[in-house]
C-alpha cells in the first residue's frame, strides 16, 4: 500500500532560502547567457536588463569565467566587457554583420571599422560623420601599405559611403557612438550631408579584445600577428598543460555549436573522456545549456533558443531552402553515397526547388543566378552551425546534420 501524505505536509511551503537561491541561480544563468551572446553590454543598450544582472552577480561570474574558460570580465557602472578569446582565431564563419541587412562584413568594411576606431580614439567627445570620414581619408593617404593591398577610400563613391555608414551603424548599435542629430541615409545620397554623434569613450576603449596591443608585436605575417596578440602564456608544468587543455575544451563547448571528437588532439580527447561529465554539468548549471552526447561529439543545446547567432530552421525563403538542403545532405550522409557533394550539384537542386516553390518564395529567388547566390548563403549558414565543411571537391556534410534527416514514415498494419 502506498503511503499518503498529510495535507499539511503536501502543502508545506518551500523554504525562503531555497527560493532565493533558485532566483539567484536563474539570474546568473541569464547574465552569463547575455555575456556569451553580447560580450559588450552597456547600461543603456538593448540588453540593459542583462547588464543589471551582470553587475549584481559580477563577482561570481568573474570567478567562473576565469576558472573555467580563462576569460576576463570587466564590469563598471557603464559597461560589462567579457574579453572572450575564441577557441579558434582562424574561424571565418562568425563575421561582423550589418545591423539592418544582416550581411557579413566584407574585407573593406573591416578595414574601415579599424580606421574608424582609430579616428574616434583621437576625436573629441563629439564628432561628425564628415570629420570621421576626413580623418579616415588621412589614414589612407598617409599609409601606402593600404593602397599596396588594393584598398582605397573615396567619398565620391556612393558604394564606399554606404560601407562607411554600415560601419558607423555597427558602432552605434554597440553604443560606441550615440546619434544626436542627422541621418546616415542622407550622407549615402549626398556626401555634403552630415550627422552629429556623442563618443562614448569607456565603450570605445572596451572594443579591442586582445591580450597584448598589436603595436607591441614585431611579427609581420598576419597569422603570426594574430596568434601573438591573443597568446596566453601558461606554466610549462603538468598542471599548466592540463589547464590549457581544459580551457580549450570549455571554450569550444561554450562557443561552438558542436564539438567533434575528430577535431581534437589525442591529449584533448583523453582529457575530455575523463572529465566530460564534470565539464558539461558545470556548463549546464551556469548557462542552462543541455548536453547532447553522441558517438561523434558533444553539442550543448539551447532550450530557450536565444543564445544562438543563427536560428535554424528559420521562416521565409532562406529558412525553407536551408532546411531542404540540410535534409538532402543528411540523406546523402546516411546513404553514404559519397563523402562530398559538389557545389554545382547543390545549385542544380536549388534551381529545382526554386521552380517547385516559386509561388511561395520571394520574387527575386527566380532571378538569374539566384540559385548560386542562395546556395552560397545557405552553405555559409550550415558551415557556421558546424553542419557542413567546405573541402576542395565541394561540401562535406558533418554528423550533426543527421538531426535534419527525413524520418521514414511508419505504416501500421491492420
Amino acid at each position: 500500500m502506498k503511503a499518503e501524505l498529510s495535507p499539511d505536509l503536501a502543502l508545506a511551503p518551500v523554504p525562503l532560502d531555497d527560493k532565493l537561491s533558485e532566483v539567484a541561480r536563474e539570474e546568473r544563468q541569464r547574465a552569463l547567457r547575455g555575456l556569451l551572446q553580447t560580450p559588450l553590454l552597456t547600461a543603456d543598450g538593448t540588453q540593459a536588463a542583462e547588464f543589471g544582472l551582470v553587475r549584481r552577480h559580477a563577482d561570481e561570474l568573474r570567478d567562473w569565467l576565469a576558472h573555467h574558460a580563462n576569460w576576463t570580465l570587466q564590469v563598471t557602472s557603464e559597461l560589462a566587457r567579457l574579453r572572450k578569446t575564441p577557441p579558434d582565431s582562424t574561424d571565418c564563419t562568425r563575421a561582423a554583420r550589418d545591423v539592418r541587412t544582416d550581411a557579413p562584413f566584407t574585407r573593406s568594411r573591416y578595414v574601415l571599422l579599424c580606421l574608424a576606431l582609430a579616428a574616434l580614439e583621437r576625436s573629441e567627445r563629439q564628432t561628425t560623420l564628415g570629420r570621421l570620414a576626413e580623418a579616415m581619408l588621412g589614414f589612407f593617404t598617409g599609409d601606402p601599405a593600404l593602397a599596396a593591398c588594393g584598398l582605397s577610400f573615396d567619398l565620391k563613391s556612393m558604394d564606399q559611403r554606404r560601407d562607411l555608414v554600415q560601419v558607423i551603424r555597427f558602432l552605434c548599435d554597440r553604443r560606441v557612438l550615440w546619434r544626436r542629430q542627422g541621418d546616415e541615409e542622407q550622407f549615402v545620397k549626398d556626401e555634403r550631408s552630415d550627422v552629429l554623434y556623442n563618443v562614448n569613450r569607456p565603450v570605445l576603449t572596451g572594443m579591442l579584445c586582445v591580450r597584448r596591443g598589436p603595436s607591441t608585436t614585431t611579427a609581420t605575417d598576419f597569422d603570426e600577428r594574430l596568434a601573438a596578440i591573443v597568446e596566453e602564456p601558461m606554466p610549462d608544468t603538468e598542471d599548466g598543460q592540463n589547464r590549457q587543455i581544459r580551457v580549450r575544451l570549455m571554450r569550444r563547448l561554450l562557443d561552438d555549436p558542436v564539438l567533434y571528437y575528430a577535431n581534437l588532439e589525442s591529449d584533448e580527447r583523453a582529457y575530455l573522456d575523463r572529465q566530460r561529465g564534470f565539464m558539461v554539468r558545470n556548463i549546464h548549471d551556469a548557462t542552462g545549456l543541455a548536453p547532447e552526447v553522441r558517438a561523434e561529439g558533444i553539442a550543448m543545446l539551447d532550450p530557450c533558443g536565444d543564445l544562438s547567432d543563427i536560428a535554424f530552421p528559420e521562416e521565409g525563403t532562406e529558412g525553407h531552402l536551408t532546411l531542404l538542403i540540410a535534409e538532402f545532405l543528411a540523406d546523402r550522409l546516411r546513404q553514404r553515397v559519397t563523402d562530398t557533394v559538389g557545389f554545382a550539384e547543390l545549385c542544380a537542386h536549388t534551381a529545382g526547388w526554386i521552380a517547385e516553390h516559386r509561388r511561395h518564395w520571394r520574387k527575386d529567388a527566380s532571378a538569374p543566378a539566384a540559385d548560386r547566390l542562395l546556395t552560397e548563403m545557405t552553405i555559409e549558414r550550415l558551415e557556421a552551425l558546424r553542419l557542413v565543411r567546405r573541402v576542395p571537391d565541394g561540401i562535406q556534410p558533418l554528423p550533426a546534420i543527421a538531426r535534419y534527416a527525413l524520418a521514414e514514415e511508419s505504416v501500421e498494419e491492420t
